[in-house]
């Protein structure tokens, strides 16, 4: 559920209320508590972990494009 809603309150904050930095600080947040996520799953069940590692890559792609854009665009994301 906390998942969620981070990736829910990302995208306002990247798309909608174009604020890139506080958007890069919150998918970092999203980061961690994925990987905690995948850290626990492995403990129980290795294949469980390597099931959240396609995630782990597409919010990592996520925020080096955020990062990105809002490093390229200051004006436009704050």
């Amino acid at each position: 559920l906390v998942q969620l809603v981070f990736n829910a309150l990302w995208s306002w904050l990247f798309f909608r209320w174009h604020l890139g930095g506080w958007a890069f600080l919150e998918i970092l947040v999203l980061w961690i508590f994925i990987l905690a996520t995948l850290l626990a799953f492995w403990r129980i069940s290795p294949l469980a972990g390597v099931l959240f590692v396609p995630y782990l890559l597409w919010v990592s792609f996520a925020a080096v494009l955020n990062f990105t854009l809002w490093r390229l665009n200051p004006q436009l994301l704050g």
